[in-house]
Order: structure tokens, then C-alpha cells, then sequence
């Protein structure tokens, strides 16, 4: 496999560590919880517009795949998930086939079974989601950004929610925060702390619109969080040399969306997605660091020459210090991808 480079001798990759037919989908969701990765929905292939309704297991430590057997399942692409409780796996939003929903499926993994929740008295849900994210910011609260709106009517501007969550009732409840930002659509979100003494945190929103400045979509002061994030050190010191090789600058990628984002320690690691500044060749296979440990923040750029890394509506997922990437159609735009790879630096 081709290797990524920087002129200071640095490189990276993405490394195939397991393939399985089961995991070729794009636009789906991809969550770790007690170190199994749990794929919901997403479109078998480009053109469709019937998302699946299945779920599949991923084992990282064991590389292997298997369909869950649960009956229930939502029919969903373009949705986002998020654990809570360390036991239940919550699917909010999306498209269904037909249009964009705002409710909460949740898979009781323990149980291995799916139940629907209901809207909690007093709940303001959005008109209906689909591209957009959902951060945990507490193990039973979630802060839900992105454009809403159905078929025929979506608001010029994207809209904030708090997405409380009640697993013993069964129960979400949704509330529209003051702030609006741009109109984004498959955009990425990313909470990273803030530079200083008493470092706060800041929910940060990337791409999804023409506009290369990331937004603030909502803002902690220091102790406030009770969300934080898996340690990975490893990995960490590795995007910091490979930074240390690069050039900083002030500007990010324009035009990006569908693209993925995980957060390691102070950085944010964007890859691949659509771009809308160009009409031919729009997936991309260029790795993003965005590093916040100094004021202002800079963005780092490492493009790649491996047309085979083309990659939009996948995944990435922190685990066991690495950064796995889980499906998505590759440089055709049409064609699943069935690898999970491993990113690898080389410095």
C-alpha cells in the first residue's frame, strides 16, 4: 500500500486488518462500547436510497464480524449514535427510506435486543435530522448539531439541541439551545478543551458547508464536563511528531463534508469525504490534524497520493490506542467498502 508523506521524512497509512462483506456500507454508524464496534444501518451501495436495517458486531481484537440477530432494528443512513450507560447503544435521527426522523432507537446490548423510545413529556424535537452529529457530553446527555428539516423544507441555518436520555424510563427528551450556527450538513464534531491554566472545552463543528472556519456549538468551563474521552497515548505522541513535521496554518479544508473526525487528546484527525469546491474528482483521501495546544489552534495537512484510500461516509473509531477506519464508499463514490484498517504513522 501506498505511504502518505511529509517533506520532513514522516509518513502514514491506512492499514487493512480485516475484511468482511458484512461491514461494506457507507453513511452508516460506527460505535465502541466495552470494546466491540457496533455498525447501525447505512446504504449498501451508491445510488441506493433504502438504508439497511441491520446491525453487525465488529470484534477489533479478534477481527471478526457477525450480524446481530435482533429483530427491530431501525432502517437508517445518515444518522449518528452514541453509548450510554455503558450498556445501551442510542441511533438518533436520520433518513428511513423516506424521510428524516428525530427519534431515539435504542439497542440494549446486554439484552441484545432493540427497543424503541419515546419522546418524554415537554420534549422539542427537531423537525427531522439526517447528516448531522451527535456529542456526548454526560452519559445520559448528548448535544445534537446539524441542519433540520424535512424533504421540502430545511431552516437556512443549523440548529443546536440538548438530547437527554433516560434508560430506566425509556425515554428522550430533546431541547433547542439558543445558538444557531451555518447550515451544515455532514459536517464532523469534535470536543476538544480549551488552551490555558483552567482548561474548559468547546464542541467544535468542521465542514458540512462552503466555509473552511470551524464553529463553536457549545462551550464548558473547566470542571463542568462530565464526558472524558478514551486515553491514547500511543497515538498522541505519534500525531504530535508527525505534526512537528508539517506546517501549520491558520486555514482547514473548504468545502469538506461526509468526511470523518475522532478526537485524540488535544487533536482533532479528520480523513477522506466529499469536497464541494471542485465538480469532478470530489472524494478525498487527505488526513487532517487539527492541534489546540496552542492559541490560536492550527490545522495540518498531509495528502496521499493512494487513489485506494478514497473514502466518504465512513468511520473512524479510537480504540486500544488506534484509530480504526470502518467502511464507507471508496473513490467511485458507489462501491462499499468491506475493510476495517488501522491507521499507521510512520516518523
Amino acid at each position: 500500500m501506498a505511504l502518505a508523506g511529509s517533506p520532513g521524512g514522516a509518513g502514514w497509512t491506512w492499514r487493512p486488518v480485516a475484511r468482511d462483506a458484512l461491514l461494506a456500507r457507507a453513511f452508516h454508524s460506527c460505535t465502541e462500547l466495552r470494546g466491540r464496534f457496533y455498525l447501525v444501518g447505512g446504504l449498501p451501495a451508491g445510488g441506493a436510497t433504502e438504508p439497511s436495517g441491520d446491525t453487525v458486531v465488529f470484534d477489533p481484537a479478534g477481527g471478526q464480524a457477525v450480524r446481530l440477530g435482533a429483530r427491530g432494528g431501525p432502517r437508517r443512513s445518515h444518522h449518528d449514535a452514541a453509548p450510554v450507560g455503558g450498556r445501551w447503544l442510542c441511533v438518533v435521527g436520520g433518513w428511513d427510506g423516506s424521510r428524516r426522523v428525530a427519534t431515539v432507537a435504542a439497542l440494549d446490548t446486554e439484552r441484545g435486543a432493540w427497543e424503541a423510545w419515546s419522546a418524554a413529556p415537554g420534549s422539542r424535537p427537531p423537525a427531522g435530522l439526517s447528516s448531522h452529529t451527535c456529542t456526548r457530553v454526560s452519559d445520559r446527555e448528548l448535544r445534537v448539531a446539524g441542519r433540520e428539516g424535512g424533504t421540502r423544507t430545511q431552516r437556512r441555518y443549523g440548529s443546536v439541541y440538548t438530547l437527554r436520555l433516560d434508560p430506566g424510563a425509556r425515554t428522550y427528551s430533546y431541547k433547542e439551545e439558543g445558538c444557531h450556527t451555518a447550515s451544515r450538513s455532514g459536517h464532523c464534531a469534535a470536543l476538544l478543551q480549551t488552551p490555558g491554566p483552567r482548561p474548559g472545552h468547546q464542541l467544535l463543528l468542521f465542514g458540512g458547508c462552503n466555509s473552511a472556519e470551524p464553529e463553536v456549538a457549545g462551550h464548558w468551563s473547566h470542571g463542568k464536563l462530565g464526558e472524558e474521552p478514551p486515553a491514547a497515548p500511543h497515538l498522541r505522541e505519534q500525531l504530535a511528531r508527525l505534526v512537528s513535521t508539517g506546517q501549520g496554518s491558520r486555514q482547514g479544508p473548504r468545502g469538506l463534508r461526509h468526511h470523518s473526525c475522532s478526537v485524540v487528546g488535544p487533536f482533532a484527525v479528520l480523513f477522506g469525504g466529499e469536497t464541494l469546491t471542485r465538480a469532478r474528482d470530489t472524494i478525498c483521501n487527505d488526513l487532517y490534524i487539527y492541534d489546540t495546544r496552542r492559541s490560536p489552534p492550527s490545522w495540518f495537512h498531509f495528502p496521499c497520493a493512494d487513489q485506494g484510500l478514497k473514502r466518504v461516509g465512513h468511520r473512524t473509531c479510537l480504540w486500544n490506542d488506534q484509530l480504526y477506519l470502518v467502511g464507507g464508499f471508496g473513490e467511485d463514490g458507489r462501491t462499499p467498502c468491506p475493510q476495517v484498517c488501522i491507521l499507521d504513522l510512520f516518523i
